[in-house]
């Protein structure tokens, strides 16, 4: 499918000495001021502008994989609430903990998993499933929130991403203090399928194959506000667009951007019994400041 351009719903970014504005609706008025000489589209075209220089674009996470004192700053170790959740593996990452997640080379964040033999009973996540693994999850300090100073959000990023059966890998963004909302943009449930996913009471899903997912691909969301309440979230893999959901009531609410390993689950079972990787660069958030 070929990537989508919507002036009005899919944001086109032009820097400027290093500021990303907005100019793809200026570019449509403009055009149509040319060919028409409509004065009504003449203002049409100034208010756009003057929302386009309003606009300005803020980097919140960029290069954060240098080393582990950039790491730190703009990431937490763990889930935000805490090691476990719903697959079998348990999360033991932290400042002192190089064997679950380290950066090799510079600017390049390893998770890996390891499958564990001995009991260390079940998640305390529902299905309170048995821990098999050891692995690492890492969450941004910096929260997504969706409203009218911030309309509009874009988060990517480069991944090598198991896909044997049992490896659940994922990139994602989930409510903060509430679920929903949630938005899945890489997930890898056991095969060479990526889901594309957002959930806001109900799920929907865009499922992607994808060549060799343990070879470097960028997954990336466009995030933007079309009302009081919703957003819409156009999806794209390695720059081509794959599809787009309505995010219902998901202005408003802060999320948590997490990268985790998790293991069997959703995944299938029983996993590799050998060390899992799950590899990340380039990680990025920016957003339009109103």
């Amino acid at each position: 499918m070929t990537r989508r351009t919507s002036p009005t719903q899919e944001i086109r970014r032009a820097r400027f000495g290093g500021v990303r504005v907005r100019f793809a609706a200026v570019a449509v008025f403009a055009l149509a001021l040319l060919f028409t000489g409509s004065v009504g589209v003449a203002s049409a075209a100034e208010s756009e502008e003057d929302d386009a220089q309003a606009a300005a674009w803020e980097t919140l996470i960029d290069g954060s994989f240098a080393n582990r004192q950039t790491l730190e700053s703009e990431w937490n170790y763990l889930y935000p609430w805490g090691s476990d959740h719903n697959g079998t593996a348990r999360m033991y990452a932290g400042s002192t903990d190089n064997n679950h997640l380290y950066l090799s080379p510079s600017g390049v964040l390893n998770i890996k998993a390891t499958r564990i033999d001995w009991d260390e009973g079940t998640s305390d996540k529902d299905p309170y499933l048995p821990i098999h693994y050891h692995s690492a999850a890492i969450h941004a300090k910096d929260q997504i929130t969706v409203n009218d100073t911030f309309p509009d959000y874009e988060i990517r990023g480069e991944f090598q991403a198991p896909s044997t059966a049992g490896t659940w890998p994922a990139f994602w963004i989930t409510g903060a203090n509430s679920w929903p909302p949630e938005s899945d943009i890489l997930e890898f449930k056991g095969d060479n399928r990526n889901w594309f996913n957002t959930y806001d009471g109900s799920w929907d899903n865009t499922i992607v194959p994808v060549s060799s997912p343990g070879s470097w691909h960028e997954y990336r969301i466009w995030m933007t506000k079309i009302n009081a309440t919703d957003v819409e979230i156009h999806y794209y893999l390695d720059d081509v667009w794959k599809g787009s959901h309505i995010g219902s009531n998901f202005v408003g609410k802060p999320m948590n951007l997490i990268i985790n390993l998790q293991m069997e689950g959703s995944s299938g079972s029983s996993g590799p019994s050998g060390d899992t990787y799950y590899r990340a660069q380039n990680v990025y958030v920016g957003r339009t400041r109103a």
